[in-house]
């Protein structure tokens, strides 16, 4: 068995022993637990510095998840543009190929909170047959995002597998993968994992830290090792109250990111997802931190400020409004210090 198996089969999942590490509720966590799966490997329990803190946050189960109401269980409408299993078609040139319904811990803001770690496990093989050949059929994908649940959650040669296959598909261009595993359970990021991706670049690898807290020797060292292999990697993170909704957290975090040569890519919006409803920032408290961000540090740590649209809606940037007025081919700028200036267009 290898180390990062070990960690995740040591990954706690009853609140029994729960409770033995830490603080908690179990009464109350245990109404959690008959909705939502619980699942939180010793690794990134060893983050939690405080309680009710940054990274408790993000894997402690919450009562706030089974109280609030609001939300909906599939606000984007995944499964309106599911057409087959295992493949999400919601933009014409991209699919998003759902390989895995497990991860290595589960995430208390999870945008697919209504079915990951519940049931079906993998895709079997025969299932991403079917959803290889519906990429062949639509020509016009050019961009395959593998995703899950967590796609590194299974094994490398079932990785090399799907990786071969979509790279004999001529239309497809891009292939993306998303996981966390990187700042969960970085030990995941294996020589062998790196040379496997080698073999069929360009891949591009969006992980997902959310403070900075989460960085550390091992997970600097997988994103290192990923980026040593060729492996173009960005980050998204969400962002959430009591975790990271504030400009001087997200500078840390965004400046040791590229420090690692992952790129801050997303910062997301939570979607509205029912049960994450506790960790929703306003669009204006977003807009306010981004105005703090641009402008006081380097371009390269600034990410996208997006919302992901209700009802299919899609992908949205935000940006903080610096015109203050408009007049003809005169235009009055507020730059990121606040000092006003003029600016001529051009025809």
């Amino acid at each position: 068995m290898k180390k990062w198996q070990k960690i995740l089969s040591d990954t706690i999942t009853d609140l029994e022993t729960l409770s033995k590490h830490i603080k908690i509720d179990k009464k109350m966590m245990k109404k959690v637990g008959k909705k939502y799966a619980i699942g939180i490997n010793p690794y990134y329990l060893s983050l939690i510095r405080k309680h009710r803190g940054p990274i408790w946050k993000q894997c402690i189960p919450d009562i706030l998840e089974v109280i609030d109401e609001i939300g909906r269980k599939d606000p984007l409408m995944e499964d309106k543009y599911t057409p087959i299993k295992g493949i999400v078609h919601r933009y014409r040139d991209r699919v998003l190929l759902v390989v895995s319904n497990m991860c290595a811990g589960y995430c208390r803001f999870c945008t697919r909170k209504r079915k990951i770690g519940l049931k079906d496990k993998t895709v079997k093989k025969q299932e991403f047959r079917k959803a290889i050949n519906y990429i062949k059929r639509h020509k016009y994908v050019r961009d395959v995002i593998i995703s899950g649940g967590d796609p590194l959650l299974i094994y490398d040669d079932m990785i090399e597998y799907y990786l071969k296959e979509l790279r004999k598909i001529k239309h497809v261009q891009i292939i993306r993968i998303d996981s966390r595993t990187p700042c969960v359970l970085p030990q995941r990021i294996t020589p062998r994992l790196c040379s496997i991706f080698k073999k069929y670049h360009p891949i591009y690898f969006n992980t997902h830290f959310n403070h900075y807290y989460e960085i550390t020797r091992e997970s600097r060292k997988a994103c290192e090792m990923l980026a040593d292999a060729g492996v173009m990697m960005g980050n998204q993170t969400v962002l959430m109250r009591g975790v990271n909704d504030d400009a001087k957290t997200l500078k840390r975090l965004f400046e040791e990111l590229l420090t690692m040569r992952v790129r801050p890519y997303y910062l997301y919006l939570p979607d509205a997802v029912k049960g994450t409803y506790h960790f929703r920032v306003s669009i204006r408290k977003g807009l306010k931190i981004m105005k703090q961000l641009i402008g006081h540090t380097s371009g390269l740590a600034i990410p996208h400020f997006i919302v992901d649209l209700k009802h299919g809606g899609g992908k949205t940037p935000l940006l903080p409004n610096y015109i203050i007025k408009h007049t003809g081919k005169r235009y009055i700028f507020k730059n990121f210090e606040g000092k006003k200036y003029f600016y001529a267009d051009v025809e």
